[in-house]
């Protein structure tokens, strides 16, 4: 290489680590946060205009994730990688791991993966993932603070043509201590929302971000689901990390 070369910049990592105070009993997390495909995924076939959909990531969750976390002082572990890649919000042995077909689209970079591409992406992306939520968790208990989880997504306001009634949707599994406060205090809040109660999905996957890092430890937890035309832009992202805030504060900070 010579003088005037530079070497080409390193990939970004895969994961993007806000730092927080670990004694504050809380731990965000945005599993899908973001669109972006490394170059030498070749953008996996799909065409430019596809990476603009909820298919590619949930749309305005990293800057609800973002701006909750500065409000609240909490530790953040988002995404730098597309869902599209590997969807860490899955188990490891989940059929919907890599996604060939995904709302209509085909993915052509994933049509013909086999088990050694597989264990490669887990490598690659999710488990740097794994590993920084493990990390930012055992930061709070070594603080004497267990932190609780709560995952940040969003959702789409019609699915297969049918108009989504619900602003905000608050998902769990068996562990309600967090989702039972939060699904109340929103329902209090002054704009008279339409929460949805394990809409507009059912929690509980297994293998997803919850089981793995919240249910396994029994550790309080909660998945947030904000409609994306409300977080679409950053006054929408704003207003709702800051509803979310008010939610959460009085819910946080809990020694072990």
């Amino acid at each position: 290489m010579s003088e005037t070369q530079s070497a080409a910049p390193p990939p970004p990592h895969p994961v993007e680590t806000l730092p927080g105070d670990p004694r504050c009993g809380l731990v965000l997390v945005c599993d899908h946060a973001s669109n972006h495909v490394p170059d030498d995924l070749g953008r996996l076939g799909v065409p430019e205009r596809e990476f603009a959909r909820h298919i590619a990531y949930d749309i305005g969750a990293a800057g609800v994730t973002r701006r909750l976390a500065e409000a609240l002082g909490a530790p953040a572990i988002l995404t730098r990688f597309s869902r599209l890649i590997i969807d860490p919000n899955r188990g490891r042995d989940d059929p919907t791991l890599v996604m060939r077909l995904s709302d209509g689209a085909v993915v052509p970079g994933n049509a013909r993966i086999g088990a050694d591409g597989v264990a490669e992406r887990i490598r690659r992306f999710y488990d740097p993932f794994d590993r920084a939520i493990d990390a930012a968790v055992g930061e709070g208990q070594a603080a004497g603070f267990a932190p609780a989880i709560v995952t940040i997504h969003s959702f789409t306001p019609f699915w297969r043509g049918v108009a989504r009634p619900w602003q905000v949707g608050i998902l769990y599994d068996r562990d309600d201590r967090l989702s039972v406060p939060m699904i109340a205090g929103l329902e209090a809040d002054p704009a008279g929302l339409t929460v949805g109660d394990n809409e507009p999905y059912g929690g509980g996957l297994p293998g997803d971000t919850i089981d793995r890092h919240a249910t396994a430890r029994g550790l309080p937890n909660a998945l947030v689901e904000v409609r994306q035309d409300l977080v679409a832009a950053e006054e929408g992202q704003a207003e709702w990390a800051a509803r979310l805030a008010r939610v959460l504060r009085p819910l946080m900070r809990r020694p072990s």
